[in-house]
């Protein structure tokens, strides 16, 4: 069931308990993990936190902490499928659920025990109305009565109870009536479940909870800031909603800002300050040249067509028309002269606009740590992630996910340092592996859908065994594929990406991801088609991905399982 009153449904019925935390490995998840982990520290409530990978991950972990606790918070897992199905919980066991993926099974929606939903209800859930999907079935019952009279009565076993006409007519009447309900029940479910789509942040629903309770910092507000932005990093929002969330969480910078004008007055060293601007579309420019986040952004990167000399060329004029010299340009930003930074993005915008480059702004947030550090929230995620999937030094799972949670914290600033830079080699790999799968006609169309395929050994394809890498990188080479292609049809369609996971079990992790439109919104189809793919053609595959469009795939099987979605799809 839908929890009404946040505070009173949740917060106070878990204040005195120990509750387990089950968080997913997104970095939306992270930040409604952080804001919870200092409310929980405010109240000195006792919690375990569980980092899951997938579907498996929380099996083990209910299985091993079920007889510990009764009360469980989700964090961007579980809302999709029937949890008690899943997990089989003892009656006492209680979940709180908070998750963006959409849509919610209708089963927790109606469950008014076990599970409690902590989901924004002015998001379109179009949940379909109780007696469409559910019905007590009294006539089956009466029929099973009469039955068991029968059975049970005087007469002899040999003799079958007669019915009057209007009696079998109304059962045959029944049964039709029956059959027909079942018929558009199950048209009503397919219709509400065959979309896959996210709706508001985790982060900004618990930051919403601390603001209720009277109990929001700064910290809490920026990490719902970085939440929010995560969804729009990995568009998994539209634009409308993107601005919509924008708005609620500017209103809460500014009341935060008003609060503590004293406090920015002295800037001190540890003070922290959040503000609301229109920033360059460009990543990490403020940690790097501005030079290399022109060339590796995906927006400047699929404007120019980095890929071909002509692009180069047209970078190099774009770069001559701002007036900028090369020297400055090329070297790290901080080093640039004041007197360039000062007006720095009303040249690039001027020029951008010439150039039509229109959307080179975005609405977003920054913030001041002290003096020197200033963050854009999109770094921050960039930076997170790139912590998160790391694959450059043997680190178990958890520990990822803690170094990655360590780094939200403004005490643990080496932390994300160190995330950005390991965030500038991942978009450095992806635009190189952009460039070469255009330039080497990797991008297949399959009819329906378009089609592409990592080859084991490619440059730095390790980095793209990860599923948030993978997405990046399959939104990035859709929209440069639309820039490069000259066929109006394949700028529709949507595109699957396959990429090595585990050399040694021989799997690739696949991915599908819809068109690229400007009206996109944003909903996925694939996880139903790869469910029903799999099943049609008996193809090893392991859906453990809490997104239900990202699986593994024997890679064996890859030929028939695309063959298979091919005909489905077309």
């Amino acid at each position: 069931m839908f929890v009404t009153d946040i505070r009173k449904e949740f917060y106070e019925a878990v204040v005195n308990q120990r509750v387990a935390l089950l968080v997913a490995s997104d970095i939306d998840a992270l930040c409604a993990c952080k804001i919870l982990q200092d409310l929980f520290h405010c109240d000195q409530v006792q919690y375990t936190l569980l980092p899951l990978a997938g579907w498996q991950d929380l099996g083990t972990a209910f299985l091993e902490h079920k007889d510990q606790f009764q009360y469980f918070v989700l964090i961007n897992c579980g809302a999709n499928v029937d949890l008690l199905e899943l997990l089989q919980p003892d009656d006492d066991s209680i979940f709180f659920i908070c998750d963006t993926r959409r849509p919610v099974d209708v089963v927790n929606v109606y469950n008014d025990t076990q599970i409690k939903l902590l989901i924004k209800q002015d998001d379109d859930l179009g949940v379909p109305s109780y007696d469409e999907i559910f019905r007590d079935d009294e006539e089956e019952e009466e029929g099973g009565e009469s039955g068991n009279e029968s059975a049970e009565g005087s007469e002899p076993s040999g003799k079958r109870r007669r019915f009057d006409e209007g009696e079998i007519e109304r059962r045959i009447e029944r049964r039709r009536e029956k059959r027909e309900w079942q018929a558009r029940r199950k048209e009503i479910l397919f219709d509400y479940e065959q979309y896959e789509y996210h709706g508001t942040s985790a982060a900004m629903m618990f930051f919403e909870l601390a603001w209720v309770l009277t109990k929001d910092t700064k910290d809490m507000l920026w990490w719902a800031v970085i939440g929010l932005t995560d969804q729009w990093v990995h568009d998994q929002i539209t634009h409308m909603k993107y601005v919509t969330d924008i708005a609620a969480m500017q209103r809460h910078v500014s009341r935060h800002n008003h609060r503590n004008e004293d406090e920015e007055n002295s800037l001190s060293i540890d003070c922290m300050r959040i503000s609301f601007e229109y920033d360059l579309r460009l990543s990490l420019y403020q940690h790097w040249s501005l030079y290399e986040s022109i060339r590796n952004s995906c927006y400047t990167s699929c404007h120019f067509k980095l890929w071909t000399l002509h692009g180069q060329k047209k970078l190099q004029e774009f770069l001559a028309d701002m007036g900028l010299p090369l020297k400055q340009v090329r070297q790290k930003f901080t080093s640039m002269d004041m007197s360039i930074k000062e007006n720095l993005r009303e040249v690039i915008e001027e020029s951008s606009n010439k150039y039509g480059m229109k959307d080179m702004r975005i609405q977003t947030f920054g913030v001041h740590f002290g003096f020197k550090n200033r963050f854009l929230a999109a770094d921050m995620v960039h930076a997170t992630a790139a912590l998160l999937e790391s694959t450059e030094k043997e680190q178990s799972a958890s520990g990822r996910f803690i170094e990655a949670l360590d780094s939200l914290s403004r005490s643990n600033l080496e932390h994300l340092h160190s995330g950005m830079e390991m965030a500038k080699k991942k978009l450095i790999a992806i635009q190189q592996t952009v460039a070469s799968c255009i330039c080497t006609n990797l991008i297949l169309s399959q009819g329906p859908f378009l089609y592409c395929y990592l080859m084991e050994g490619t440059p730095d394809v390790k980095l793209f065994s990860k599923p948030m890498a993978l997405t990046l990188l399959s939104k990035y080479l859709l929209k440069a594929f639309i820039q490069s292609t000259r066929n109006k049809r394949c700028r529709l369609l949507p595109l699957i990406m396959a990429a090595p996971k585990d050399v040694e079990k021989g799997t690739v992790l696949v991915l599908g991801i819809p068109p690229e439109s400007e009206t996109s919104d944003k909903k996925n189809f694939f996880g139903r088609a790869f469910e029903k793919a799999a099943e049609s053609t008996n193809s090893r595959t392991l859906h453990d991905h809490f997104d239900t469009s990202v699986i593994e795939l024997k890679t064996e099987d890859r030929s028939k399982f695309l063959d298979a979605l091919i005909t489905l799809l077309s």
